[in-house]
């Protein structure tokens, strides 16, 4: 059974504003440089018209993992994640994104959404996670949710440091 991960953050700057951040070259390499941990890297960045495409590749250290997980896939955590944004369209930009662990079977998918919130704007994402794995799966998806709620959160405060510094 997935687990939902519904996540939102409002910004004081206007759509337009995050809009250009979230589809800027610039945005996401310092994004990574900052949140994206140990070894963390961009394997793909394409910035369009208005868009944006990029895949990211993070670890979250072993010993940050409970047992559960670790017992099942020793090591660190490899993800691979994409973040894709469209267009804006009036005051609004929707999105996808995925995530997918290294030697588990499992994945987290979702869509994102920027919209007008009075003179501000707000993202929300709405995502599942599912693993496969017969009487755990439930548990691991549980940490897995935790993680990325907990990563999305230093993102969210990344990407507010950043629209206001730039």
């Amino acid at each position: 059974m997935a687990r939902r991960i519904p996540h939102s953050t409002s910004y004081p700057q206007p759509v337009a504003q995050v809009h250009a951040a979230l589809t800027a070259e610039r945005y996401w390499r310092d994004r990574i440089a900052e949140v994206g941990g140990s070894g963390a890297r961009i394997d793909r960045l394409d910035v369009g018209d208005g868009t944006v495409a990029v895949e990211l590749r993070q670890a979250i250290p072993a010993d940050h993992l409970p047992s559960i997980v670790t017992k099942i896939r020793p090591g660190d955590l490899v993800i691979t994640r994409t973040e894709d944004w469209g267009r804006l369209d009036g005051d609004t930009a929707t999105g996808t994104f995925t995530a997918h662990v290294e030697g588990m079977p499992g994945e987290l998918t979702g869509t994102l959404t920027l919209t007008a919130d009075g003179s501000g704007s707000t993202v929300t994402l709405d995502g599942q996670v599912q693993v496969g794995l017969p009487l755990i799966g439930g548990k691991i998806e549980s940490v897995i949710a935790d993680q990325i709620t907990e990563l999305l959160d230093h993102e969210d405060e990344f990407t507010a440091r950043w629209l206001t510094e730039n």
